[in-house]
């Protein structure tokens, strides 16, 4: 993905037909309402599939042909990912089906419509907005809030932290070990596919939350796009608080639609979840990995809800166990697929995979020097000290009357981790690379 001036014209083509689109929606009636909003999809869609799925598609048909000793005449082509294509795509997609389910009027103003599709904060990493949230925005008169402001402004803050500190420093371990499978351990595997669950979660968080404080400066209300996902409690839970913006687009304009068809068919129901997590990966990428990754993360929500329905395990445990064993096991089996996610091919994620499960022999890789493997626990740390504080004790106040926010203890407790192992470790200290 890049920006590449003359790619402008390609959102430009999609904005000018969905801006029609959605005027001509609204005058219509019957089935030709139903055939402009199809028109819409299917450029979007088309867009979206020739930019980046052809070469995809077009290596798996090279494969498929080379099986039977035939050749491509078709040879894939030289071209970039125009920079926010798939969240465009989205969330141009969301208009026009909102404004065919009568859920938002169309928007007569072409340059409101197109900053709606283009609003730069959110257009590279969302969230992926609806209409009915941000486009009446756009009207309203801004003026400078200094309370609205500051909030803004600690947004992206603990943005940049999660982007820079955490993810950033994570993916230099991460991808030492999954850029050279045939070096590592078992246990490596384990320590860095983990370290990834955290890395991917505070490289697209902290986009979002950059995205959404940057908005929130200007005087606009971006939705929450995470919540604290590590904390939810089951498998389901995390889904539920992991990338809420394109979550519930699949929820509502992929998933109800078939659930209704399906008339409450159980095992047509878990298809249409596996289905949608398949989708889902290879939205995030025209890979193989990216496709299991989703399939795999379809079949635990369903295995999940199969073993809840007929074991009932709530009659046996408290909530309180409930919550904590759901939580780790939920933690353990999402952040265990991550790997397909990460691995460079499936070869590569077969490999980790057998590794893992294995205990594939070797010691644990700490990295150069060594002592920033203790930094990339540190930091996993923080994020788990203030996310906890901020979900079970957000506004816990403390000594008389004066209001302490809990969750800056978790700062506090980090602080005086680094100190303690700086103090350990003498002068190597100094390797801390923040």
């Amino acid at each position: 993905m890049d920006f590449v001036p003359i790619y402008i014209l390609v959102l430009a083509f999609t904005i000018v037909i969905d801006y029609f689109a959605g005027i001509l929606i609204e005058k219509s009636t019957g089935a030709r309402r139903k055939w402009y909003l199809r028109m819409s999809i299917v450029a979007n869609i088309g867009i979206l599939g020739f930019f980046k799925y052809f070469n995809f598609i077009n290596d798996n048909i090279t494969w498929f042909l080379h099986l039977f000793k035939f050749t491509n005449p078709v040879h894939d082509l030289s071209f970039i990912l125009p920079i926010g294509l798939s969240f465009h795509t989205f969330q141009a997609m969301s208009y026009t089906i909102e404004v065919y389910r009568g859920h938002q009027k169309s928007e007569r103003k072409f340059g409101i419509y197109a900053l709606y599709v283009m609003f730069y904060p959110q257009l590279v990493a969302g969230p992926i907005e609806r209409p009915q949230n941000i486009l009446h925005q756009f009207y309203e008169v801004k003026k400078f809030d200094y309370t609205r402001v500051v909030a803004g402004l600690k947004i992206i803050l603990w943005g940049f932290f999660k982007k820079l500190v955490i993810a950033d420093r994570l993916s230099i371990y991460v991808n030492a070990v999954y850029n050279n499978p045939e070096h590592h351990s078992g246990i490596t595997f384990f320590v860095a596919t983990f370290f990834f669950w955290f890395q991917i979660y505070c490289d697209f968080s902290g986009y979002s939350d950059i995205a959404i404080g940057s908005a929130k400066v200007m005087g606009y209300d971006l939705m929450e796009n995470f919540r604290r996902p590590m904390f939810g409690g089951s498998i389901q839970g995390i889904w539920n608080r992991w990338h809420l913006s394109l979550y519930s687009w699949f929820r509502d304009y992929l998933y109800q639609p078939l659930a209704k068809k399906a008339r409450r068919n159980r095992a047509k129901l878990y298809l249409i979840v596996v289905f949608i997590f398949l989708v889902s990966g290879l939205w995030h990428g025209a890979n193989w990995t990216y496709i299991i990754w989703g399939g795999l993360s379809g079949l635990t929500i369903v295995i999940e809800r199969i073993y809840k329905d007929k074991v009932r395990p709530q009659k046996y445990i408290s909530k309180l166990w409930m919550k904590i064993l759901g939580t780790i096991i939920a933690f353990t089996v999402t952040g265990i697929s991550c790997l397909w996610f990460r691995a460079n091919s499936v070869h590569d994620a077969l490999h980790i995979g057998k590794s893992i499960l294995t205990m594939k022999h070797g010691a644990l890789f700490r990295g150069s020097p060594p002592i920033n493997f203790y930094y990339y626990l540190i930091v996993a740390f923080i994020l788990v000290a203030v996310e906890f504080f901020m979900e079970y004790f957000p506004n816990l106040k403390l000594i008389g009357n004066k209001s302490v926010v809990i969750r800056y203890t978790g700062y506090v407790i980090a602080v005086l981790v680094i100190l303690l192992i700086g103090i350990f470790n003498g002068s190597q200290f100094i390797y801390f690379q923040f």
